[in-house]
């Protein structure tokens, strides 16, 4: 998570890769929540429900997709096992999240990253039907949006992720970014932060961050149950709500 709040994200050269290195990346790739395409296609495909979304039902079984062989054969995963055990343990403790995308009962496509104050760090999305992982990540903006997230991690840039509205930027606009989106003290443990909070003579005011880092650990299941609610009460189906929301900023 240190390496996460500091604008580095592990990888490993294949699936049975003991070893990991940390990548710090020259140029990254975000996706600005206000800026992604919606397609006529994909509006569609959300309106008329093509698939039954849902957020942290099947964390493990996304991330294995994620980690297996792509159809084009398109090299080794980086996903590694001991990689794959690491995001487990973060989803375990709440830091990382999937969006799972159900067709007919199967699960069909889906993303996963790691969450942190106001930041989402996208790692890895599959697709096994088209449209897939574009309804997952659509749902994804949604919530995140929702729960008033600020920065969107994509890591590297793709003709996928562009034409959804990622953008390059360099490393270091993006370390800029992302230390505005983390409050003070974050990343400290509570009793660190408590102990810097007296020290500065902050007490109250270092409460009331330490409880505001604790509720962002959950922003992404939070966010998408809220958007949930939000489609009960407007009295529309979840997908045209979605659909909705977002052509609102597309």
């Amino acid at each position: 998570m240190l390496a996460y709040r500091s604008g580095i994200f592990p990888m490993a050269d294949h699936r049975d890769d003991p070893e990991i290195f940390w990548v710090e990346p020259r140029k990254r790739a975000i996706l600005p929540l206000d800026g992604f395409h919606l397609s006529k296609s994909l509006a569609r495909t959300l309106r008329r429900g093509r698939f039954a979304v849902t957020c942290n039902a099947a964390f493990a079984e996304v991330m294995d997709a994620c980690a297996a062989p792509r159809r084009d054969g398109s090299g080794e995963s980086w996903i590694s096992h001991r990689i794959a055990a690491s995001y487990q343990h973060l989803h375990e403790l709440g830091q990382a999240h999937s969006i799972e995308c159900w067709q007919d009962g199967a699960l069909v496509g889906g993303l996963y990253g790691v969450g942190f104050d106001r930041v989402f760090c996208g790692e890895s999305m599959f697709s096994r039907v088209p449209d897939a992982s574009k309804a997952a990540l659509a749902w994804l903006v949604a919530a995140l949006r929702r729960c008033d997230v600020e920065l969107l991690d994509c890591q590297f840039i793709t003709p996928h992720l562009a034409s959804l509205g990622a953008v390059e930027i360099s490393q270091r606009r993006y370390v800029t970014l992302l230390r505005a989106a983390q409050p003070p003290y974050s990343g400290l443990g509570v009793e660190a932060r408590a102990r810097v909070g007296d020290a500065a003579g902050l007490g109250a005011v270092l409460g009331e961050a330490v409880g505001a880092g604790e509720a962002d650990v959950l922003a992404l299941p939070a966010g998408f149950a809220a958007l949930l609610a939000d489609a009960e009460g407007s009295a529309s189906s979840p997908g045209n709500f979605i659909a909705q929301s977002l052509t609102q900023t597309s």
